[in-house]
């Protein structure tokens, strides 16, 4: 008989093994269980909610449930994130720094450097990972956006992505924006199809799969504790709803961003939401005044507004029958509910708003007449939809500037805790300065749990977060958190001990003239402003004049913080270009197989300005027809395709405009070989350069047209990628997705010549001239 025995991973074996059954005594491996009373965590993250869209912190827009949640439980009136979505959400799930976390900034715009390199250490763990080794069920819904771009295929590494993280479960979208009609999805570690169901919202599916994921948790375990990480894509755009819940709100703001921002801060003001004095900032030269609009203006935007807002309803309603889920359950106030934004409201959509805003990632400008005439279609499918900047100020009220930038109106946002059985003090407001960081050490502070010194072998970072648990009880707790700096896209700011020191550099996008700065200048020339924030928390006054030695100082340690956390090198690169840097694969010839899963676009075949052919081997009969390869959607892209007895190529310019070379003759029985070829012309012109594609059955030539602009930078940005034998998500063309392959189809081979496009000095050129 041994005394001693261990299981292969050398754990001990607390049995008796004997030379008999009868001699023995079983023990059986048991898994982590979590304590009796352990409590289950919610984390519910908005997208582009402003620190003034909720009614609980100030607006009209209706929504009880969230406000139902603070009336339950705190807010937090001082709460910060780092101004973008993958950013805070990594500081979120790690209680380290964004720069820490390899997330400088969002995901598409990793760029080589340790703070920036959008990679996500595993020796910063995530909540996850730590919840689920203490019994803990982990289970993702909706938006993740933290694996890199080229981590993003069926050919990928998971070990970046929900499942590789922690959770146990997951369904959703792994990139930034997606629709909300035609959606990209993953379930646990495999893309789905897109949903077809007529009536299907996204933000409904989402809110389903969670509630079924709890059911199917307690039909197994009817004690086990959860954390639900429930992240719905809404208010990101595309702003889209149903249409009974936008026209809730027909007539709501015809008033204007004006008139509503000064009636939200005096709400905020008796409310508590912000501290007594605080005052509403000015509105910035480059936002109009609503009452020098034009008629059409003032329809137009309002009617933007109203889809906003009808989509945050309409999301606050299901995430009321979450709560109810939780109710019927009996598990509510069990639960500790965290509710934030991830960022300040968005100025995406401009001046004037967008029906499409992937012509922002195009950098190519909105028109106003194209808007205006689509104004029925807001809110549906066929629209990319954003507000204008006017509302993104109205949305932050009443501080200054918005997402992406790291005044207030980018960094402060709204956040409510609720736990029920934990926190006595109900519908209490908080002013302690707390920062997403701060949010897991909390949590793991309340159920008792220590940040482990490793996981599965991986020695872990120092945690910069700090628990603000005494906050929960205590209104006047002592400050958590002294210090926080801030760095996004080349804006920076710090916070210390109640003053805050803040600059603003620009990209240079579509109308960065209009805010009076020079994107290309040198970052030392930036212009340092200083608040007293202890007492001016909506920056209403720049004390940098006034207290030169204490802005020093400031910047000084802006610095220090800097170095210690990964922020160097500072760079301004502009969003829509950085996304296209380094994604591009070396090879010439690409193959793809009918059926198989969407290729993400930033490492499908990149034909954009370059000569291309595309070759797909068929065998056919009469009446086949559908998508032989479809590369983005709706709102740009190309297709492919076979109708009505005829070969055709359209190309989907990102303003909507498309553009169709056909066959002259029926396509032949048989098996055989249809293809294009594009050849680009050697100049760029500004809305696109233009080119010609010629047809082809076999070696005979079958059709010629021109394509007269093709899409600059950026396909459909909503989760469109590279299919073949269909077309997921959205049509390119005027069929009807996915517009299956109903023939024969071997495969398709896209060869393309030369070196993949890219040069920025040229792009930025051109999009100035557009302005």
């Amino acid at each position: 008989m041994t005394d001693k025995l261990t299981y292969a991973d050398g754990t001990d074996f607390p049995g008796v093994m004997g030379r008999t059954l009868g001699e023995s005594e079983p023990a059986y491996p048991v898994g982590p269980t979590a304590d009796a009373d352990a409590p289950n965590v919610v984390f519910i993250v908005l997208d582009d909610v402003g620190f003034a869209q909720l009614g609980c912190f100030g607006s009209d827009i209706d929504t009880p449930n969230l406000d139902r949640l603070a009336a339950e439980g705190l807010r937090f009136r001082n709460f910060h994130t780092t101004a973008m979505c993958s950013p805070t959400r990594s500081c979120l799930l790690t209680g380290r720094n964004h720069h820490t976390n390899g997330m400088g900034a969002i995901t598409e715009l990793c760029n080589g450097f340790p703070g920036y390199q959008g990679r996500i250490p595993h020796a910063n763990a995530f909540l996850s990972e730590i919840l689920v080794r203490e019994g803990w069920a982990t289970l993702a819904v909706g938006k993740w956006h933290l694996a890199p771009q080229d981590e993003l295929s069926m050919a990928a590494p998971r070990d970046r992505w929900p499942l590789g993280r922690g959770f146990e479960r997951f369904y959703g979208f792994l990139g930034a924006e997606t629709s909300q009609y035609e959606p990209d999805l993953v379930s646990d570690n495999h893309a789905i199809p897109t949903p077809r169901a007529d009536g299907y919202h996204l933000t409904e599916d989402l809110t389903d799969q969670a509630i079924g994921f709890l059911r199917d948790l307690r039909s197994a375990d009817p004690d086990k504790p959860f954390f639900l990480y429930f992240c719905p894509g809404a208010c990101h755009a595309p702003h889209q709803a149903p249409r009974e819940w936008i026209d809730r709100y027909a007539g709501r703001f015809d008033e204007g961003w004006d008139v509503w921002r000064g009636r939200t801060h005096a709400r905020q003001i008796e409310a508590g939401i912000v501290p007594p004095g605080t005052e509403l900032t000015s509105r910035p030269p480059w936002v109009a005044a609503w009452d020098d609009l034009a008629d059409d203006e003032r329809r137009l935007f309002a009617r933007m507004m109203e889809v906003y807002a009808g989509f945050l309803s309409h999301t606050d309603h299901h995430i009321g029958r979450l709560l109810g889920e939780l109710e019927r359950l009996g598990e509510l106030d069990d639960t500790i509910i965290v509710a934030i934004s991830d960022n300040g409201a968005s100025a995406e959509g401009g001046p004037i708003g967008s029906v499409n805003e992937n012509l922002f990632f195009n950098m190519l400008p909105d028109t106003l007449a194209d808007s205006v005439g689509r104004i029925d279609e807001l809110g549906g499918p066929l629209t990319y939809g954003h507000y204008p900047w006017g509302w993104t100020m109205a949305g932050n009220t009443p501080l200054k500037r918005w997402k992406r930038e790291t005044h207030e109106g980018g960094t402060a946002d709204p956040l409510i805790v609720r736990y029920g059985r934990g926190v006595a003090a109900r519908g209490e407001i908080r002013g302690q300065y707390t920062h997403a960081i701060d949010i897991a050490p909390t949590v793991l502070d309340l159920v008792g749990v220590d940040y482990p010194d490793e996981i599965a072998g991986v020695p872990q970072s120092p945690v910069a977060g700090r628990s603000f648990a005494g906050a929960l009880a205590d209104a006047n707790a002592a400050p958590h958190r002294l210090t926080q700096y801030f760095e996004q896209m080349g804006c920076r700011a710090i916070y210390h001990d109640g003053w805050k020191a803040v600059t603003y550099h620009p990209m240079p996008l579509i109308h960065h003239e209009l805010m009076g700065r020079d994107p290309f200048a040198p970052f030392d020339d930036d212009e340092w402003e200083l608040y007293h924030v202890a007492e001016d928390a909506s920056e209403a006054h720049d004390l940098a004049d006034a207290e030169p030695e204490k802005l020093r100082e400031m910047i000084g340690r802006w610095w220090v913080e800097a170095g210690r956390y990964d922020v160097l090198p500072l760079n301004n690169i502009p969003m829509p270009l950085a996304m296209r840097m380094g994604m591009e694969a070396a090879r010439e010839r690409y193959v793809y197989w009918p059926g198989a899963a969407p290729v993400p676009s930033e490492i499908a075949v990149n034909v954009k300005h370059r000569d291309h052919t595309i070759v797909a081997g068929v065998d056919l009969v009469a009446g086949d027809e559908g998508v032989l390869l479809a590369h983005g959607g709706r709102f740009g892209g190309y297709a492919l395709y076979v109708r009505d007895g005829r070969l055709h190529y359209s190309h989907r310019h990102t303003d909507g405009g498309l553009f169709t070379v056909s066959s002259t003759g029926a396509l032949p029985e048989g098996p055989t070989a249809l293809g294009m070829a594009y050849t680009q012309r050697p100049d760029v012109v500004d809305d696109g350069p233009e080119g010609t594609v010629v047809l082809y059955v076999g070696d005979r030539q079958v059709g010629e047209g021109p394509i007269p602009r093709t899409v600059p930078m950026a396909y459909s940005l909503v989760g469109d990628g590279l299919s073949c034998g269909y077309d997921d998500g959205s049509a390119v063309a005027d069929y009807a997705a996915p517009f299956r392959f109903t023939g024969r189809l071997d495969r398709v081979t896209v060869s393309v010549q030369g070196e993949p496009y890219f040069d920025v000095g040229l792009e930025v050129e051109r999009a100035l001239r557009t302005q």
